[in-house]
């Protein structure tokens, strides 16, 4: 067996069971992220899109799974996931997604000034203060959710299938 044979399939450690403790401190900073976009007036479909772009530029398949059901369930069109991943060569996003689609991509590749300056002032023209921190707080903590997922290899499962009758 070769070294990438080895280390692709390796047991993982889920680093969530492993010091559930952190887990869960980092559950409860994502529920006060989710009440601080709230109170700034970010609606769920809002927080979902973001939690979904930061996702698919991270490929983190589980959250990928588990942000969809939630973006449906907040309402969200099944167009407009299909076509997230090109939220900018699309006309389904109103201005306030585009700037907080941008701001949350400038999020999670912080290395790129230039984008960052652009999606700050693309954010700066249709939200205030609150609006812009809730949207990086969302984009931060989605982050940090992938890379435990990433890194835990947590498994999406296959939908349950109806016991046929």
């Amino acid at each position: 067996m070769t070294e990438v044979a080895t280390i692709t399939t390796s047991r993982r450690v889920y680093i969530d069971k492993q010091h559930p403790q952190v887990f869960r401190a980092m559950l409860a900073t994502a529920e006060t992220v989710r009440e601080a976009a709230a109170e700034a007036g970010l609606d769920r479909r809002l927080v979902e899109l973001v939690n979904l772009r930061v996702s698919q530029i991270n490929s983190c398949a589980y959250c990928l799974d588990l942000h969809t059901k939630a973006a449906l369930q907040a309402g969200e069109s099944v167009q407009r996931l299909g076509v997230l991943s090109a939220w900018r060569d699309t006309e389904v996003f109103d201005e306030r997604e585009r700037a907080a689609l941008a701001l949350a991509e400038a999020t999670t590749h912080p290395a790129d000034s230039t984008a960052q300056e652009a999606a700050y002032a693309q954010a700066r023209a249709v939200f205030g203060d609150e609006q812009i921190s809730a949207v990086i707080w969302v984009a931060v903590a989605i982050n940090a959710f992938n890379r435990v997922s990433i890194l835990s290899k947590h498994p999406v499962r296959p939908p349950r299938m109806p016991a046929k009758g």
